[in-house]
């Protein structure tokens, strides 16, 4: 006959060593997220007006320009996504948050 194992108790379960961050910051890290997002068209979509009379381009053309940036950017969400499921997904947002503003200059 085999002894059976205990249950611990709720106070012998190691907890993690790091408390969990407040919630408003969390929440102010994925406001700065979506703001650098909305910011980043918003350029794109600024930009479109110099971009058809110095470049000459088209009506087709300008919408090329969007096409590609949204293009780009679903590649590397998906990317990113898969580094999130490989290396934590706050590490990666993290990273990506700081990324973003350099690949965006």
């Amino acid at each position: 006959m085999t002894p059976m194992p205990t249950l611990r108790a709720a106070a012998e379960i190691p907890v993690s060593r790091r408390p969990a961050p407040p919630t408003w910051v969390v929440v102010a890290l994925a406001c700065a997220g979506q703001f650098l997002v909305v910011l980043d068209v918003s350029v794109v979509n600024t930009a479109l007006p110099s971009m058809r009379a110095d470049l000459g381009l088209s009506a087709p053309g300008l919408q090329w320009v969007v096409n590609a940036y949204t293009i780009a950017f679903a590649g590397f969400m998906l990317l990113g996504g898969r580094a999130g499921d490989l290396y934590g997904r706050k590490r990666m947002f993290l990273i990506g948050l700081a990324l973003f503003p350099l690949a965006s200059l």
